[in-house]
């Protein structure tokens, strides 16, 4: 024990602290995300998700929940359960666009040309990261 830790420090430093030290589940799978397309491991769209969840190349997929194409959403979760990938659904194709870069920044950062995505697969994670630790536990926590 550290002596300079009181008691209440002490219990409060063996308790798990929720979702590894504030950072939530969307601000994990962004930065995973971000560093994936970065190195060119992200496959985004119906095709591209689907040639990669087929090929078994996915580590994790990411489905938006207003696709206004029940069928697309039957088949992306009908793959990732058979081939058993990890799925994490978000609310918005307009943010999970931006997120997989299908946009324009202008001068001040803010995003311009806005692009849906109803689907993105991580192929590569790119590098390990807090954020990708973050993911990996939610998903072992799930199973």
């Amino acid at each position: 024990e550290d002596p300079t830790m009181s008691e209440g420090e002490a219990a409060a430093a063996v308790t798990p602290v929720p979702e590894a030290g504030g950072m939530d589940m969307l601000t994990a799978l962004k930065d995973v995300l971000k560093k994936a397309l970065i190195h060119d491991g992200l496959a985004r769209g119906l095709h591209e998700s689907v040639k990669a969840l087929e090929r078994r190349q996915a580590h994790l997929c990411v489905l938006a929940t207003n696709c206004t194409e029940p069928a697309y959403l039957r088949l992306i979760e009908a793959l990732c359960s058979e081939h058993s990938i990890n799925l994490i659904k978000v609310a918005d194709q307009m943010e999970l666009g931006e997120w997989v870069g299908l946009c324009k920044y202008d001068d001040e950062g803010k995003p311009r040309n806005l692009v849906k995505c109803s689907c993105c697969v991580v192929k590569d994670y790119g590098e390990q990261s807090e954020a990708l630790n973050v993911l990996l536990e939610h998903f072992k926590s799930q199973n």
